[in-house]
């Protein structure tokens, strides 16, 4: 559970980002004059090229120079600062009371019970969430429109779970956030869809979802700890469709 998060920058070259994501840098290469930028951010062109330069030191960007400009493209780091500019403006607007996250039961890779069981988080997971979790991960496949309302989690508080170090390395920082998982009958999983108002399904309350505290990385995969072995207490097995609302720390 490491992240590295990219370093931060000011509103300033956020603007400047955004007008390049405006502009087509989320996929892939545009030309870009600072003389042109300059004028959209009401700038010089000094300040427009000093503007691209700590984005692109910042990793935000990546740039390539040419004669007459340069090309630039927004990389993942870049991405994600902009989304959360749009989570922190949904957040005023919207205000979302949670999330509604929707997938598939998959077998993991067996690294979250190595993690979990770490005495770093273990003591955090008991004191900040209320429970010992079970030593292992519900690992959910997200269906597509899940993966793009996962963002909309950035403006959720979070449960924080510390980084650590003990004397061979160093484990990066997690965020949880309190859980409810929905799953149809045992006999209606397989893809029909579970909803958050099942009646004769079954409703587990007290979970959570952990993932390193910044990541850009599998964001189909979502990971779900809880004090019981989610898979024997809700009979799932692999291709059950299940659905996590996520919502924020009270």
């Amino acid at each position: 559970m490491s992240a590295t998060r990219p370093r931060a920058v000011g509103y300033d070259e956020l603007a400047a980002l955004k007008l390049l994501a405006l502009d087509g840098g989320l996929d892939g290469e545009v030309k870009v004059s600072c003389s042109a930028l300059a004028e959209r951010l009401d700038a010089s062109n000094q300040t427009a090229s000093r503007r691209l330069q700590r984005l692109d030191d910042a990793g935000l960007v990546e740039r390539e120079m040419v004669s007459d400009g340069q090309w630039i493209s927004i990389t993942d780091d870049g991405e994600w600062s902009l989304k959360r500019e749009y989570e922190d403006y949904r957040r005023i607007f919207e205000t979302p009371a949670g999330i509604e996250l929707s997938g598939t039961v998959t077998s993991g890779m067996g690294e979250g019970r190595h993690y979990i069981s770490l005495s770093g988080y273990m003591e955090q997971f008991e004191d900040r969430l209320g429970y010992e979790p079970f030593l292992g991960t519900l690992n959910v496949e997200l269906t597509t429109e899940s993966v793009r309302a996962r963002s909309a989690m950035e403006a959720l508080d979070p449960v924080p779970i510390d980084g650590w170090e003990d004397d061979d390395r160093t484990y990066g920082p997690a965020v949880c956030y309190p859980a409810t998982i929905c799953v149809a009958p045992k006999g209606q999983r397989d893809g029909g869809g579970a909803t958050a108002d099942i009646d004769d399904g079954q409703i587990y309350e007290q979970a959570h979802t952990i993932a390193p505290e910044r990541t850009h990385h599998d964001e189909d995969q979502l990971e779900v700890i809880a004090p019981e072995k989610l898979r024997e207490e809700l009979e799932l097995e692999d291709g059950d469709h299940v659905t996590v609302h996520v919502e924020e720390e009270p």
